[in-house]
This record gives C-alpha cells, structure tokens and sequence, in this order.
C-alpha cells in the first residue's frame, strides 16, 4: 500500500504541475463565480486548490466537496493564471477512487453502475428497440451516424419525471431524415463513459472509448451528429486525450441544424411564444458552441428569443455533474436557473443536453418551484422539427 500511495502522490504532485496550479495568485475569482460556492458555506475552488498545493492528498480523499465541483468550467473562464482547476479534480478523483473513497452517488448509484455493466464484452442490448417503424435508418454503414447516448435508458430510469429524453433522438432522426440523410445507428452502442471519466473511474472510461472506437471505424462514418452535449465533449475533447481519436466531424445536432438553416435547406416558420436557452457546460464552455442553438430559437420577424441574466460563456450550470453529490446546494443551483428562466418571459426552456433537461425538470416537482417558476422544458431539435413541420 505504501508504494501504491507514493505512486499516487507523484502523479497528483506531476498534475499540480501540469495543470498550472501553483500559479494560483489566490484572488478569489474562482469562489467568486463558482455556481457551488454561490450556494454553498463550504465549498471553495480556491480552498481545494490549496489543499492539493500543499500535497494534502489524504484530506483531500475523504473531502465531500471534492465531488462537489461541477467541472464547469465558470472558475476557469475568469482564472487570471490559467488554471485548469476542473482537470487537476478529475486527477484527484481518480486517486480517491484508487483507495476506495467515493462522492455520493445519487439515485443509489444505479446510473454509475449501468455505466460499468456497459464496460462488459458479452454485453447483449435490445439497443434500437424505441426506433419507430416511420424512421428511416441504417445498422450497417454511411456517411452520417447519429451517437444515441444513454437516452433510452434514460427514458426509462426517469419516466416518473415524465418526461421523454428520446424525443430529442426522434425529432433528429426525423429532421435527418426530412433532409434526404440516412443516418447509421448503432446497435452495440455503449455509453460514452463521460461521467466514469469525470468520475475518477479511468479504466472503465477507456473501456467504453475503446468499444465505441472500433464500432465506428466499421461504419466509415465521416460526421458524427450527437443530442447529447457530453456525449460530444467526450469524444471531441477526451477520446483523444486518452488514445481512442476517432476520424470524423463532430456536431452537435445544433450546429448541423443552423448550418442547414444558413444554406435555406430548413425554412423556420415563425412561431407563437418566447424561449430562452440553458446553455449546457460541455456545449458552451468545454466546446465553444454558443451561438448555434440561438438560431434555432430566432426568426427575423418575431422576437421569441430572450437570453437569461447569466447566459454563453458566463452560463449557470443545471447544476449536478455525473449523477454526483446531488443536494439541497444542486436544487438552490436549479432552482436560480429557473427563476432565472422565468424571468425573461420565455414559456419554454430550450435545453441541448438530456442532463439539463432531467435536472431542471426534476426541481419543478417541487411544487413550490413549479407554482413561481414553472416551464415548458424541450430538446432543441424537437422545438426545431415543430417550427418546420407545418411547411
């Protein structure tokens, strides 16, 4: 045990180094703007980062809040030395994990542990089961592959919020297909194993990655749509980084809808309402995807667009990363969102990651929350094919 922990500790003394954390000037900008620590006594960016500094590892490992940070990426955006203060926790969580310590998983850890079943070879899935008989899809090969993510899963775990995540995965394959494309899906498909990543559960991570490479290679896809935002930050920014870089476009379902709208391929019908967009932390700060979505929701002779009071780059997150440390700071945190929502008139919340979708809806069942800032909530693929389905 002792040669495994002084292993650990030259990697996390290498990751301080390599994340620039030592250039910390302790100003307090981080604090200042981290959604957690806005809601939160406790938690400080600017604390663990100096706790990890001085090599207290030990402290560190049992720390509730080491689960806490929402890798958002808010912190990083202001930091004046940059310090890549989400990278260094994802290093330090995989330390924890290495002796056993953990964040507190919500729903008992089932959506962790579906993530490792996932990881197993002999692995059977009824994996395409909700495509409906109207979609026209390929299992084979093609130019364009649709990456499902977890959302039938999903669907299924949190059909007590009533809500339906495939609809975002519907609505696309049906505006690809509208659009003359039949997109590949696959049938083995896994989990990206962004959340194990994130998670400090390293192994698995490149379990999955290495899966989903080698299925994709067999497609020949050349552009790769995804609903999901983390799904895309996962394969765009992680995969390679680990050694699993697959060679195809990336797009988010966003991105490829406003290029059609650009090109005159998708006519927007004007439309009855407002909307307003949560920009979610893996499409916004972690890929740079801003302005996109907002196309989709703007027409030239309405105004049905309003952005909330912390909206792009300055965005407040949905407020729980990777089904950890969901608490009453994660419902304050969702609960300003909506609020926030509500105030800028908007009936409909567009959202363009299941998470956020799941998250938000999930504090409007508190009745309260609904009675002040009750809202429509809706994939942005799904509003889109509504704005073009009447033409």
């Amino acid at each position: 045990m002792t040669g495994n922990t002084n292993t650990i500790n030259r990697e996390l003394v290498e990751a301080i180094k390599k994340t620039n954390a030592l250039a910390c000037l302790e100003c307090g900008k981080c604090t200042g703007v981290c959604p957690v620590s806005r809601f939160s006594r406790h938690y400080s960016p600017r604390r663990m980062l100096t706790t990890a500094v001085r090599k207290h590892f030990d402290v560190l490992f049992q720390d509730y809040d080491l689960w806490s940070c929402l890798t958002c990426l808010r912190c990083e955006a202001v930091c004046p030395s940059d310090i890549k203060y989400s990278e260094l926790t994802q290093i330090i969580r995989t330390g924890a994990k290495t002796f056993g310590f953990n964040g507190k998983c919500s729903h008992a850890g089932a959506l962790e542990l579906l993530q490792q079943i996932m990881t197993t070879s002999e692995l059977k899935q009824n994996r395409l089961e909700w495509v409906t008989n109207d979609l026209e899809i390929s299992t084979t090969g093609g130019d364009v592959l649709y990456f499902v993510g977890c959302a039938p899963y999903f669907d299924v775990f949190f059909s007590d919020l009533e809500i339906h995540i495939l609809d975002a995965a519907l609505s696309s394959i049906k505006l690809l297909n509208m659009l003359g494309i039949t997109p590949v899906l696959l049938t083995d498909e896994r989990c990206c194993g962004h959340d194990l990543l994130w998670n400090g559960d390293d192994n698995n991570f490149k379990m999955l990655a290495k899966h989903n490479q080698a299925l994709i290679k067999q497609t020949g896809a050349k552009t790769i749509l995804f609903s999901c935002a983390e799904c895309m930050s996962a394969f765009k920014n992680l995969y390679p980084k680990y050694g699993f870089p697959i060679k195809a476009e990336f797009k988010h379902m966003s991105q490829f809808l406003a290029e059609k709208v650009a090109s005159g391929a998708i006519e927007l019908n004007e439309i009855d309402g407002k909307f307003t967009f949560q920009d979610p932390c893996r499409l916004g700060r972690h890929l740079g995807i801003y302005s996109e979505p907002r196309t989709l929701l703007q027409t030239n002779g309405a105004d049905t667009f309003q952005e909330m009071q912390q909206n792009s780059q300055g965005s407040l997150c949905c407020g729980v990363s990777a089904w950890m440390n969901c608490d009453v700071t994660s419902k304050k945190i969702q609960t300003e969102r909506l609020r926030q929502a509500k105030a800028t008139g908007a009936e409909t919340l567009a959202v363009a990651c299941p998470k956020c979708q799941i998250h938000l809806v999930c504090t409007m069942k508190d009745q309260q929350v609904n009675a002040n800032y009750g809202l429509k909530i809706q994939d942005i693929a799904s509003i889109t094919l509504e704005r073009i389905a009447s033409k």
